[in-house]
């Protein structure tokens, strides 16, 4: 019994209460440690919350316009040395949509060219067979991927629109400044634009009497209906 006192006595009452003191204040330094590291943790994932909550309500939506053939109005010209030559195509379809927050845009505009007429029976013939090659290429179309500018509702503004053209089965990438106006849900746009026929490897229509121009001017006004925007 005597050996067993001596044994649990080895240390003296100031030691042992100085080894005490020491892991109490290594346990309550631990629990503190970790109490302050859970509330940082806390604090980051709320802030993390809070951040997504008010970009989800701040993102903007996107526009999307379908186009209307039976409003739309294409019209174009080619300048010549005895007279200018005015005719129109038709649209046949488009759908456009566009993010306001990043430009990004996608859809197609698309151009019924064996539509293509300018009044005179024995000319379109030859425009449609020789040119235009419609029983071809019986459409052209826009593709566009950026749009850069800002559509608002009730302000008239000037969009700038790029992407690619394709006619005479070719694409050409292709830049477009299209005037804009909503009203509503309504839309209407309106832009003006030229095709450089012959360097894109259509036929030049030119005779030894008759001289044309190597580019086409268009004019284009398009309404549609903005499908989600808020425009509506």
């Amino acid at each position: 019994m005597a050996k067993q006192k001596q044994r649990f006595n080895r240390f003296p009452a100031c030691g042992r209460e100085e080894i005490f003191t020491t892991i109490g204040r290594a346990l309550h330094c631990n629990r503190f440690s970790f109490a302050i590291s859970f509330r940082k943790r806390l604090l980051a994932l709320s802030i993390l919350v809070f951040c997504g909550a008010v970009s989800a309500e701040t993102q903007t939506p996107k526009v999307a316009v379908k186009l209307d053939p039976a409003t739309t109005e294409i019209k174009w010209e080619l300048k010549g040395n005895t007279h200018t030559t005015h005719g129109t195509f038709k649209l046949k379809g488009g759908l456009v949509t566009y993010d306001p927050a990043t430009g990004v845009s996608e859809g197609e505009i698309l151009i019924d060219l064996a539509s293509g007429e300018s009044g005179n029976k024995s000319r379109d013939a030859k425009m449609q067979k020789e040119v235009l090659e419609s029983d071809r290429y019986p459409e052209a179309f826009f593709h566009p991927s950026k749009i850069t500018g800002s559509a608002k509702p009730g302000i008239s503004q000037t969009l700038t629109a790029g992407g690619i053209f394709n006619i005479h089965g070719a694409d050409h990438p292709f830049t477009l400044q299209i005037k804009v106006d909503f009203e509503g849900n309504q839309a209407t746009a309106t832009t003006h634009f030229s095709v450089p026929y012959v360097a894109w490897g259509m036929k030049d229509p030119s005779s030894f009497l008759l001289r044309v121009g190597k580019e086409v001017d268009v004019d284009v006004v398009a309404h549609g209906t903005v499908l989600n925007s808020e425009a509506k």
